[in-house]
């Protein structure tokens, strides 16, 4: 059994300045200003773009692909956007017990318990039996792993692969950064949030409450 710590990866080439340029063309269509384009105008009228609403222009700019390895529970949060597309991890087909999962489960250690305390050994011990009646059911009683995967718990480390564009990805950030978001959602939340703003000036400030 492993135990791991959430996290995400960029997973599209982005370029910041070619994305911005993107959306301004676009957007200065609706206004018939393209003669206004110059060499630094993009992020001034992103800026306006974004000041004023006008979040339609935002799907012009090419789509962002971002891996998360985090819990099933979270996972089953993040498909609920549906304007994004979706590539995950398999419990049907990944057969755990196989050597290149080190014939065993890893699970996503949850950010809320300290490792010393009391939740957190008790969830430790559900995480090992399940990891047990797994392995059983797989090996010793032959069962496949699409009827095997009916004890793995939420906790299971699952990859999500998640493409969408730049609206999408603001509606995403507006919904899971906030307070009142589960914690490991926002956990990984953050963490994506963090990265693209990193790597794309503008387009994803200001979206968020304070970090907790």
């Amino acid at each position: 059994m492993k135990i791991i710590e959430p996290s995400v990866q960029l997973i599209s080439e982005i370029d910041g300045a070619e994305m911005l340029k993107a959306i301004e063309r676009a957007g200065r269509t609706c206004y018939k200003s393209e003669d206004l384009i110059t060499e630094g105008s993009a992020i001034k009228f992103v800026r306006c773009l974004i000041n004023d609403n006008h979040d339609a222009m935002l799907e012009h700019a090419p789509s962002i692909s971002i891996k998360f390895i985090c819990d099933r529970g979270v996972s089953h949060e993040i498909v609920r956007h549906r304007l994004f597309s979706f590539a995950q991890e398999s419990t049907r087909y990944c057969n755990y017990s196989k050597i290149k999962f080190s014939r065993g489960l890893t699970f996503i250690k949850p950010c809320f318990w300290e490792e010393d305390s009391e939740p957190y050994y008790l969830w430790e011990r559900s995480m090992r039996m399940a990891e047990i009646d797994y392995i059983d059911l797989v090996v010793k009683h032959q069962v496949p792993p699409e009827q095997a995967r009916t004890v793995l718990p939420n906790s299971l480390k699952t990859e999500l692969i998640v493409t969408g564009n730049v609206r999408a990805w603001r509606h995403f950030f507006k919904l899971r950064t906030a307070i009142d978001s589960h914690p490991q959602m926002r956990q990984v939340a953050f963490m994506a949030l963090d990265l693209l703003s990193s790597k794309i000036d503008y387009l994803f400030d200001g979206l968020t409450p304070p970090k907790i």
